[in-house]
């Protein structure tokens, strides 16, 4: 699989990363319509620990705001297929900086595009872009995903325990399996 990182200036976080079949590309205040349309569905936002349920009027906008804010700790790309002949959203990848050369991804996908491997080639395309440059990147799915727990391991993650988090669209707290990646 072919990859490369166009650079947007100086903010890795404004890269586009080009794989075989999405672009990750950042996020642009026009995807508010399908990000608010894939988001608002249950199997979505409970696969998550961010994604209220019901989507709340303005969370998406919120949401779109907070990921163009180059302040933010948390870079967002879409995984955009627009350029291969597919959806231009077909979900979002996003690593949230955490201190000492270490970030945390996050993902999701729209179910119409579940089980399509693009979860997969998206996480696979950030990790292997890296560009923050993060030696060590961590990652956490519910312990009733395991689907999401094979995308870490298909991308070189290992397993280092449980725990948990809470999820705002379950309103509780959810059994996790977190994972690590070291970086070269």
């Amino acid at each position: 699989m072919q990859r490369r990182q166009a650079a947007a200036g100086d903010d890795p976080s404004r890269a586009v990363i080009v794989s075989e079949r999405v672009d990750l590309r950042p996020v642009r205040r026009s995807d508010v319509g399908l990000i608010a349309l894939y988001t608002a569905d249950r199997r979505v936002a409970e696969g998550t620990r961010s994604i209220p349920h019901p989507l709340p009027p303005g969370a998406t906008e919120a949401y779109v705001e907070r990921a163009m804010n180059p302040a933010t700790d948390e870079d967002v790309w879409v995984i955009d297929g627009s350029a291969h002949g597919l959806a231009e959203v077909l979900g979002a990848v996003a690593l949230r900086r955490m201190g000492g050369d270490q970030s945390e991804i996050s993902y999701w996908v729209a179910p119409a595009f579940w089980n399509t491997g693009f979860a997969s080639e998206a996480v696979k395309a950030l990790i292997e872009a890296n560009p923050r440059g993060a030696r060590t990147i961590f990652a956490e799915v519910f312990q009733d995903n395991p689907t999401s727990a094979k995308v870490l391991t298909n991308c070189g993650f290992d397993y280092i325990g449980a725990a948990e988090s809470y999820s705002v669209a379950r309103d509780a707290r959810v059994p996790t399996w977190t994972y690590l990646r070291k970086m070269a």
